[in-house]
């Protein structure tokens, strides 16, 4: 595995890992969920299992997450895509000629099919764990009425790591709210912009399944239902389920 940091077109570093020979066919981009980071255990099973079936995997933090040097104020969804770019031209000088697919989680999922579909980048693979579908929608659920009132005071909505489960405690600017609110993947997304597949838990508290599979169904996309499964498909079997069915998306 190699760590590196790669620069972006906003002038920070990208943090990233990778586990790439330069002679693959394929290149999976990881992409972490909200509030986390590479480090997370599913980010690392890929890094770790994917190349051992000829796949070349490179994972980073998105920005204001993990060992990211950006703040709170540049997590906009341009930025995101800005980097997640600038990955993508760092695979492909270490694997020449590789086609770049993705594994995204949760918020990474978002990102994703919103870089996509925004890009207008047609034909790619994307293996999708947990999907923010229903993205501009969540943060609003989720705040408390004080969360709401000091948001409206300071512009900044304040996420605390002990109650949220993070990695640390992350900020959140209103610009990230606009960008949310102007990129639904419901009215973004096309039927064969790309090949999809999605992993869902059943008892998904997060992004609850029938959000998924309002998605799933209106652009037909496979989509496998982990039973018990949570949002950070944890339990027992789950993340094995995970691993044999992303292998076999990228290796079919």
């Amino acid at each position: 595995m190699v760590a590196e940091l790669i620069q972006n077109p906003q002038g920070y570093g990208v943090p990233c890992a990778y586990n790439i020979t330069g002679a693959e066919k394929t290149v999976c981009v990881v992409i972490h969920g909200f509030g986390s980071s590479k480090e997370s255990s599913t980010v690392n099973m890929m890094l770790r299992e994917l190349p051992l079936a000829g796949v070349g995997a490179i994972a980073f933090d998105l920005p204001a997450h993990g060992e990211s040097a950006a703040d709170g104020g540049a997590l906009r969804l341009g930025n995101c895509f800005d980097d997640l770019a600038a990955v993508e031209e760092r695979a492909l000088e270490l694997a020449p000629g590789a086609g770049i697919t993705y594994f995204a989680s949760s918020f990474g999922a978002y990102i994703v099919l919103t870089y996509l579909a925004v890009s207008r980048l047609r034909g790619r693979r994307a293996f999708l764990r947990s999907a923010a579908v229903t993205m501009p929608r969540l943060f609003a659920k989720r705040m408390t009425p004080e969360e709401r009132t000091r948001y409206k005071a300071s512009g900044v909505y304040v996420m605390d790591k002990s109650v949220y489960g993070y990695a640390h405690d992350m900020e959140v600017a209103k610009g990230f709210f606009d960008d949310l609110d102007a990129n639904d993947v419901f009215t973004l997304w096309e039927e064969g912009l790309a090949v999809l597949e999605m992993v869902h838990g059943e008892n998904d508290l997060t992004v609850p399944l029938v959000d998924a599979r309002s998605f799933a169904d209106k652009f037909h996309v496979p989509l496998t239902v982990i039973p018990g499964g949570d949002h950070m498909l944890s339990i027992p079997g789950a993340p094995e389920r995970v691993l044999e069915l992303a292998l076999e998306f990228f290796c079919e």
